[in-house]
């Protein structure tokens, strides 16, 4: 069987309002998520199919 111990708080009720304060406050916006572009799909789409392919030569052996 398990022994569980119950500890009081040891912080002063100032200590307790400003931790409180510092868990409630937005996280701050470091970058904003990447963005597609759908003119690029166009763009790249032309690319692919105006590309110069090259005949596959028969494998000899």
């Amino acid at each position: 069987m398990l022994a569980q111990e119950t500890l009081g708080l040891v912080a002063t009720p100032t200590q307790t309002t400003a931790l409180g304060a510092l868990m409630l406050e937005p996280e701050a916006v470091v970058s904003d998520p990447p963005l597609p572009a759908p003119e690029a799909e166009g763009v790249l789409l032309a690319l692919l199919l105006l590309s110069p392919k090259e005949p596959k030569e028969p494998k000899g052996k």
